[in-house]
């Protein structure tokens, strides 16, 4: 059982690495406000990074915001910087769990990675890079096993509500689930909407990338995954898609490879049947096309070139037509924005044997939340650090580098989500 009590040498049972930067600010603001959900009502935390005067100013910010003026003096300041690895090693001996929120995380990840492993911390961190975040089983999966640690990366949008979606269609199906499709659109109100340009920047580094990515896969060995019933079909790069009444393409993030990691995990260690999976999202109308093509030319030839991943990384307004910005989107903003998955799952019903004729049941289940990157992800992080502290003995049984599906399938994190507002369903 996962190791979550707290001690005088170990006070606190979370520790926000990374707190003043922008997603950090509302991960602050999440735990503050479900403080009461820690181990018997109480949740002792503390916020860490290089300036202690930022890390004072966005406390502060957050006390205000939520009206408890007690956070200034009862949250402690830990000062650590990645490249300081005596300061990470300090701090990680302090913590039960350290959410990691400093990105790109391919240049600033692994570092505390290794911090939380050698010093006995869970990590839990809101990745969108498969790169890093398989690099990380690759490299530290035996160690983590060894100390009794769980490194457990991608809770946040990416990739918790596909990976846990998955697995809740799974469990509503009456017989064998054997593949799912899901269909991510955006709700945006009158404010508008817009990324803070971290994800900008992680996308950019990830395509560049990609046949390290790729080199790193073969390093595993896996053998493919059985295919049990009719093998999905891959969409096209561009089509309309009847499921969600608009044109979509094929998501780009990492919840594919997360599912199909939590897939395998469910497969070799529970021996359980793998579902297939195919992530696409809808971008609208012709008009919206239009936008996508010109700026995915662009991004196209210019990631391939350094002079080019600069001039991306210096204008993410410009050449991403606003969709992503350094300021990142206001507060309104979020609040007039949401997300919604659409699952579509096909399988054998109960008393229909899998190896035999093609699937015959299906299912369609929704998860929807608020807007995505610094309102869901921050809620998912949080219940999912929630859901270590409260349930160790539902987590696996040894530690290890897991995804959000492989930690946390026999877990009620489904149920905290829901009641976050992040809502799972039938339809």
């Amino acid at each position: 059982m996962a190791m979550v009590n707290t001690s005088s040498a170990r006070p606190y049972h979370i520790i926000i690495f990374g707190a003043s930067g922008f997603t950090g600010q509302f991960v602050i603001e999440e735990v503050a406000r479900t403080s009461s959900e820690g181990p018997k009502g109480t949740l002792k935390w503390a916020i860490a990074g290089r300036s202690r005067q930022k890390l004072e100013k966005v406390l502060e910010q957050a006390a205000g915001v939520l009206g408890k003026p007690e956070l200034k003096s009862e949250v402690d300041i830990i000062v650590a910087d990645v490249g300081e690895p005596d300061s990470l090693a300090a701090m990680c001996k302090q913590g039960v769990i350290v959410l990691n929120c400093v990105g790109p995380y391919r240049f600033w990840g692994e570092p505390v990675v290794k911090a939380c492993v050698e010093n006995g911390a869970h990590h839990i961190d809101i990745c969108g890079e498969p790169q890093f975040l398989e690099g990380m089983q690759l490299n530290y999966d035996n160690q983590a096993a060894e100390k009794g640690v769980y490194i457990i990366g991608s809770c946040g949008f990416d990739s918790i509500p596909a990976d846990m979606g998955v697995l809740y269609t799974r469990d509503q199906f009456k017989g064998t689930l054997t593949a799912v499709e899901s269909f991510l659109t955006v709700g945006i109100g009158s404010e508008g909407g817009c990324i803070h340009d971290g994800t900008w920047q992680s996308a950019i580094y990830g395509f560049a990338d990609g046949p390290k990515l790729r080199s790193l896969r073969r390093k595993f060995g896996y053998q493919p995954l059985p295919v049990v019933g009719s093998k999905i079909k891959r969409r096209s790069a561009l089509f309309y898609s009847n499921e969600v009444q608009q044109y979509a393409v094929p998501f780009m993030g990492a919840d594919v490879s997360v599912v199909k990691r939590t897939q395998r995990y469910l497969t070799e260690e529970q021996k359980e049947s793998p579902v297939q999976y195919g992530a696409y999202a809808g971008i609208g109308g012709i008009s919206s096309i239009v936008k996508l093509l010109f700026a995915g030319m662009m991004f196209w030839f210019l990631v391939k070139f350094s002079f080019g991943r600069n001039l991306l990384i210096k204008y993410p307004e410009f050449f991403s037509f606003g969709l992503f910005s350094k300021a990142g989107p206001t507060r309104k903003q979020m609040e007039g924005s949401s997300f919604r998955f659409a699952f579509y799952g096909e399988g054998y019903t109960e008393g229909q044997d899998p190896s035999q004729g093609k699937p015959n049941g299906k299912i369609r289940t929704v998860v929807q939340g608020p807007e995505a990157g610094y309102v869901a992800t921050p809620i998912a992080m949080v219940q999912a650090a929630m859901t270590i502290l409260n349930e160790p003995e539902s987590l696996p049984t040894k530690g290890g580098v897991y995804s959000p599906g492989a930690a946390f399938a026999k877990t009620s994190l489904i149920n905290r989500l829901d009641e976050h507002g992040i809502k799972f369903s039938v339809v």
